[in-house]
């Protein structure tokens, strides 16, 4: 084996790194980029820094709402399918459904794209799914950071963060604080499995020795495993000028058992019943080919249930006529109840 030359005149290609195709990428996302541009934009993709400018007379009081996620290990089965058209909207999806909980609508969102060896065609297909979810959303994609470092990830492989930033009237912040027993919970249909849960999906998998190309209830495994996450945002706004929601969760790790009370003070709990929305197929099959257990399968996955609204009893026709006018569907999938002493805070039934 031959020794490197000590006099060799070496490049960042040398050790890694393309500058070129960086910035070939950076060209081919400037388009779908400039698609999510909105009112406020001051300054986007190509900069050293992103500036959004704050509407001067819509709010009173404005205060910034911030989320920050990445996509987890649903990324090891883009990978294995090699499918990165949509993983990008997973990435939008987590960060702007959980700002959209407290009432505040999305304005800008970052990403960042790290990796090994950067694959400019893989790179620009995740990038132009982040742009996709981003106009879901509404939210301008104005910034970002793609980060090539050799040696710190497998070929192939990549990892995403993202970052929303959100604006609420102070006075029209939603935090639960209003919820009171009695009150309604509404749940909103999930597109799959979303982001959440995925360390188990990929155990089945392995374990059983599952095929994605097959079919269950007339689609392919890998379609529905890898279904972008349901992106709330513009139905709940409509919602929320229409009724007034006492509380809002976003249905993620942990499940409804966990999330829920996250909008709950202490003495007060959901009651939420199982037979009140259709459990989507593919639950049914990770709890079969898992042999998992109904307090595990609520606890990891939102089981068909994406986000939830609390609203009063009088509002909640409302509500649900606004959310299904919206493109929603949505269930009457419990209420909420005094607390009893050492009770959990969600009880599925």
């Amino acid at each position: 084996m031959s020794q490197p030359d000590p006099s060799q005149s070496l490049t960042y290609r040398d050790a890694g790194v393309d500058i070129d195709a960086g910035d070939e990428l950076v060209e081919n996302i400037k388009p779908f980029a400039r698609k999510t541009l909105r009112e406020g934009v001051l300054a986007g993709i190509g900069g050293f820094g992103a500036m959004f400018e704050i509407a001067r007379g819509r709010y009173r009081e404005p205060v910034l709402v911030a989320g920050t996620d990445g996509v987890g290990t649903k990324l090891k089965l883009a990978f294995e399918l090699n499918r990165h058209s949509t993983i990008g909207v997973d990435l939008v999806a987590m960060s702007v459904n959980d700002i959209l909980t407290h009432g505040a609508e999305p304005l800008f969102f970052l990403d960042y794209f790290a990796c090994g060896k950067l694959d400019v065609a893989a790179a620009t297909e995740v990038i132009k799914g982040i742009a996709a979810g981003c106009e879901q959303a509404g939210c301008a994609l104005i910034g970002g950071e793609t980060a090539e470092m050799p040696g710190m990830y497998p070929t192939g492989e990549y990892d995403l963060a993202g970052f929303a930033v959100g604006i609420v009237e102070k006075s029209r912040i939603v935090d639960g604080s209003g919820v009171s027993a009695g009150d309604t919970v509404l749940g909103l249909a999930s597109s799959g499995a979303h982001s959440n849960g995925y360390s188990l999906i990929r155990k089945i998998i392995a374990v059983k020795g599952i095929d994605l190309s097959a079919k269950l209830s007339g689609k392919t495994l890998s379609d529905l495993i890898l279904a972008p996450t349901r992106i709330y945002v513009k139905p709940v706004l409509k919602l929320l000028e229409t009724v007034s929601v006492k509380g809002l969760a976003h249905i993620t790790g942990g499940g409804l058992v966990d999330n829920v009370p996250r909008v709950l003070a202490e003495a007060l709990a959901a009651r939420i019943e199982r037979a009140a929305w259709p459990m989507p197929p593919l639950f049914a099959w990770l709890k079969e080919q898992g042999n998992i257990a109904d307090a595990e399968l609520f606890r990891v996955f939102n089981c068909g249930i994406g986000m939830v609204a609390v609203v009063s009893p009088k509002d909640e026709a409302a509500a649900v006529k606004a959310l299904e006018a919206a493109g929603e569907t949505v269930w009457r999938i419990g209420r909420i109840e005094r607390r009893a002493a050492n009770a959990p805070q969600t009880t599925i039934v």
